[in-house]
């Protein structure tokens, strides 16, 4: 009897997970600009320019073994996030360059709610 509750249990979690992942919203895999939260980011027509910036700034890269993604949340040791200059728009994001990609973070969560092409 056992056995056939514990398959059974086994066998709703493993039909459940795929449902369970679609359902999950906000997080979005690959590299194009998209943006998580709704707060106020980087204009389309500023990034090149805040792109130099932050090549002019010298920021320097952390490297971590995930992929670089929107949504990924940044250890909490090892990576400095720096404010983005009121130039560039008003925002409370802050930015790092992670891997080589430049990203917009939330501070307190540390998760990346924009990787700057």
């Amino acid at each position: 009897m056992r056995n056939r509750i514990l398959a059974l249990a086994v066998l709703t979690a493993a039909i459940g997970s795929p449902l369970a992942a679609q359902a999950q919203s906000g997080v979005t895999v690959g590299r194009a600009p998209v943006v998580v939260d709704t707060g106020p980011t980087i204009a389309v027509e500023q990034r090149p320019a805040f792109r130099d910036y932050v090549v002019e700034q010298r920021v320097p890269a952390f490297s971590i073994p995930d992929r670089i993604v929107v949504g990924t949340t940044l250890p909490e040791a090892g990576v400095t996030y720096y404010d983005v200059p009121q130039r560039f728009g008003a925002t409370t994001y802050r930015y790092t360059v992670v891997n080589g990609e430049t990203v917009l973070v939330e501070p307190r969560s540390r998760r990346i709610v924009e990787v700057v092409d």
